[in-house]
């Protein structure tokens, strides 16, 4: 029996294959116990473009806590202002094999809110 990080990784093999044929630029999220962690990669897949994380020293004086819905909101906020900043106006959400749940959505939620599109 694989484990529940093998069957993870599985999914975002699938989810990661399908965005590289759209050729699109993508969001993808990254979360651990108590941080969350986004980037925006080129269509290639070679090169980030933005970058946001409970770990950025700004985020870090406004959130107490990296590992809840608030925190991945306001990461949500930051990444989608970044990405705006660069005329990226368009992405394809890479969930990493993640439910869309929780921590995932609220951060999908948040980008959108902010004129991210996906």
């Amino acid at each position: 029996m694989k484990d529940k990080n093998q069957q993870r990784l599985r999914r975002a093999r699938q989810t990661r294959s399908r965005i590289a044929q759209l050729n699109v630029t993508r969001l993808t999220v990254h979360r651990s116990n108590s941080h969350i962690y986004a980037q925006v990669i080129d269509a290639g897949g070679a090169k980030v473009l933005a970058s946001a994380s409970t770990l950025d020293p700004e985020v870090r004086k406004s959130v107490k806590y990296g590992g809840n819905v608030k925190a991945a909101a306001v990461i949500g906020k930051r990444i989608a202002e970044k990405a705006k900043q660069l005329g990226i106006e368009a992405v394809a959400f890479d969930r990493a094999g993640y439910k869309y749940h929780g921590r995932v959505k609220a951060l999908a939620e948040a980008a959108r809110e902010h004129g991210l599109k996906f």
